[in-house]
């Protein structure tokens, strides 16, 4: 079967900066999948060459078998992208720009319907008459994702789309977009709030400095992790000056609570409790947290950053 998208050894600069070095890449049909990276990791570049919006300098991207470039008209209409930027025409209402939107694909007025619907799942049913100069921030962010999908298009690029909104469109969007994936539709997710990556994606890939460090099932990224331990230890104990061993685990401080991270494979609880009560701590209490998503992507991008 066909994937979704193809990204095949895309290579993008912009003057001396390396914005993609080589990245390999596929996704598949039905997927709710994540991509994510911390800033000026090449994200943004990727959706706006997999959009038509940037030429890669070399390799190729294609949408369900469409190459970007050579078979842009219908690898464009497979796609629907909900960019990061708050983008808008400022002389239409609400109702107005998805008509037009869904006029550039050869949609009249038998695609009204579909808009009616699409306004009252994103709470604008109410703004639809409202021009887009006087809407909220939050408002104008639920016309973008109405715009990317008045087309009905099977593969869907959400660039942080909860952005700036309140919790309350965040949770109805994501309501509507599970809707979406259970209906066979594709979604590719890039948010910096990576609680939403683990909740709501099945495959994540992480990129940095314009290159894939990561990409595995949420399950198996999150088994890569390290276990967090709790200590608690009675008040009066230095704990801020550690031994250099126990230092380089330390994953925060903060009055009498130590949590130190420790890899479960090279690191023996017992052997920290024993190091700790050389050192003169009185622990109190211990318990174990599993790593989240967050840690895991933090762990690995501060590698790919070491010398």
């Amino acid at each position: 079967m066909t994937a979704a998208v193809a990204i095949r050894g895309v290579h993008k600069r912009y003057g001396t900066v390396r914005a993609l070095n080589g990245v390999d890449l596929e996704i598949q049909r039905g997927e709710f999948f994540g991509l994510l990276g911390p800033n000026g990791a090449g994200k943004s570049t990727l959706i706006n060459i997999l959009a038509g919006l940037a030429h890669l300098d070399a390799g190729s991207v294609a949408v369900l078998g469409h190459d970007v470039a050579k078979d842009y008209r219908q690898a464009r209409r497979v796609l629907g992208v909900v960019p990061q930027e708050l983008v808008y025409d400022p002389f239409f209402n609400v109702r107005e720009v998805l008509r037009l939107q869904a006029g550039y694909f050869g949609l009249g007025r038998q695609n009204d319907a579909w808009i009616e619907e699409l306004l009252q799942a994103l709470m604008l049913a109410d703004k639809a008459e409202t021009n887009m100069r006087s809407l909220s921030g939050g408002m104008k962010r639920r016309v973008l994702v109405a715009q990317a999908l008045v087309h009905r298009p099977p593969v869907v690029v959400l660039d942080e789309p909860t952005a700036g909104v309140d919790v309350e469109l965040r949770q109805s969007l994501w309501q509507f977009i599970q809707r979406l994936h259970r209906e066979g539709h594709t979604i590719v997710l890039t948010t910096h709030y990576l609680e939403e990556a683990e909740a709501l994606c099945d495959r994540i890939a992480i990129l940095d400095r314009g290159a894939v460090i990561a990409l595995d099932s949420k399950q198996g990224l999150l088994a890569r992790g390290m276990d967090s331990v709790m200590f608690t230890v009675h008040t009066e104990v230095p704990v801020a000056q550690l031994p250099t061993a126990l230092e380089s685990k330390v994953k925060r401080r903060q009055g009498n609570e130590l949590v130190l991270q420790l890899h479960r494979r090279d690191d023996a609880i017992a052997d920290v409790v024993d190091a700790l009560r050389a050192h003169g701590a009185v622990i109190t209490d211990l318990h174990t947290e599993k790593p989240d998503l967050e840690d895991v992507f933090l762990e690995l991008t501060r590698k790919e950053r070491r010398p």
